[in-house]
């Protein structure tokens, strides 16, 4: 009895912390207008299998933006805008610098491509740099929530497993009840009994 308590619990728990992840990841992708921010680092959905095995279709990435973007070295991962303005995460295989600008050039790879990028990037195209940290798969629930179809769903779908989950638990405790009140009320006295 005491297991299936803690079982419930920590399913009800993980539900609940499932529901605040998913809505605070909806709320500041509106908020800021794409993908979301955690403390610092930016997530972004891997959409393409140029990374595999490392980085997974699918998965979401965290990736460090900011600082000095003439500091990659080849074996680094970078995530740039391409000259159609689409978001690339790919690995630096060659790097270079113009002394006249002082502006890094960099020959980019997808792990998974057999020849490296058609065009080089420049380090003004440069938005992050990759820290290591990806999770399979949840990039496709992102990709739904931020969608118009996602936020109603997790918006309704919470609302209703909270309204079953309350509902069941009335249920519950007015079985528990009425199991005690019956346990409590002492015997009445049969039909065919006589009182003197």
């Amino acid at each position: 009895m005491r297991i299936k308590k803690i079982i419930n619990n920590t399913l009800s728990s993980l539900m609940l912390v499932i529901f605040i992840l998913l809505v605070a990841a909806v709320v500041l992708s509106k908020a800021s207008g794409g993908e979301p921010a955690f403390f610092g680092y930016e997530i972004k959905t891997v959409l393409s299998g140029s990374m595999e095995p490392g980085i997974q279709t699918g998965s979401i990435v965290a990736l460090k933006p900011r600082g000095d973007m003439n500091r990659f070295k080849p074996g680094d991962v970078i995530t740039f805008r391409n000259e159609d303005n689409l978001l690339i995460t790919h690995r630096i295989v060659e790097a270079t610098v113009n002394n006249a600008t002082g502006e890094a050039v960099y020959r980019t790879k997808g792990d998974n491509n057999d020849a490296p990028d058609m065009n080089p990037t420049s380090s003004a195209n440069v938005v992050a740099q990759y820290t290591g940290v990806t999770v399979p798969y949840v990039g496709y629930a992102m990709n739904f929530a931020v969608s118009k179809a996602g936020s109603v769903v997790l918006m309704i779908v919470p609302g209703l497993m909270l309204l079953l989950y309350a509902l069941y638990t009335s249920w519950k405790a007015v079985a528990a009840l009425e199991k005690k009140n019956a346990a409590l009320l002492p015997a009445s006295p049969s039909p065919t009994e006589t009182q003197p």
